[in-house]
């Protein structure tokens, strides 16, 4: 975008699109074990949540599941035979897609016949929520403008914060000017 350095992903011809616990979790809601979708409900969370206010009630859903999950692993843990595959280095390029606790993060590789990566792309989640944090602002904003301007850019950072906890660890995250104009 003209007005930023950081990347902006748009699904072509739908626009913003948002990714994270709450999409995590409203696309996969029904294949918790029925004692997080139990928790998730006495939360007050149904199996959709659009209310990015209620984030952190997602992300406590999502650590209750990976604590049962990881138990789980745990209690059918059975050593691999080798701990490690040899490698040799050669040229080579990658790509991939996982899952990251804020959401997907596309990553691509090209190697020399050494083994040195000479090229990386990466594609956070943050790049991909940027188009959606920041329409959602702007509507968050609409009710808000006449607040005084401190008061504003604090419930600006929380509505911010409630997608990407990470964005507000970033030095100068937001800048707001509030021109009222003429009344």
């Amino acid at each position: 975008m003209p007005y930023s350095n950081a990347l902006h992903s748009v699904i072509r011809g739908r626009g913003a699109y948002f990714v994270g616990a709450m999409a995590r979790y409203s696309l996969n809601f029904d294949r918790l074990p029925p004692s997080v979708q139990e928790v998730a409900r006495a939360a007050g969370l149904g199996p959709v949540c659009r209310n990015p206010f209620k984030s952190i009630l997602v992300r406590g859903v999502e650590m209750l599941y990976a604590v049962e999950e990881a138990l789980r692993i745990i209690e059918s843990y059975e050593p691999p035979s080798l701990p490690a595959v040899d490698a040799q280095p050669r040229e080579a390029s990658g790509c991939a897609c996982t899952e990251a606790p804020r959401g997907i993060l596309y990553h691509r590789y090209r190697m020399d016949p050494a083994g040195t990566v000479f090229e990386a792309k990466i594609v956070p989640p943050t790049s991909q929520n940027q188009k959606c944090i920041e329409e959602d602002l702007r509507r968050f904003v609409q009710d808000r403008v006449r607040l005084p301007q401190a008061q504003l850019r604090w419930q600006c950072e929380q509505a911010i914060r409630n997608y990407d906890p990470c964005i507000s660890c970033a030095t100068h995250f937001l800048r707001l000017e509030v021109d009222h104009g003429e009344a």
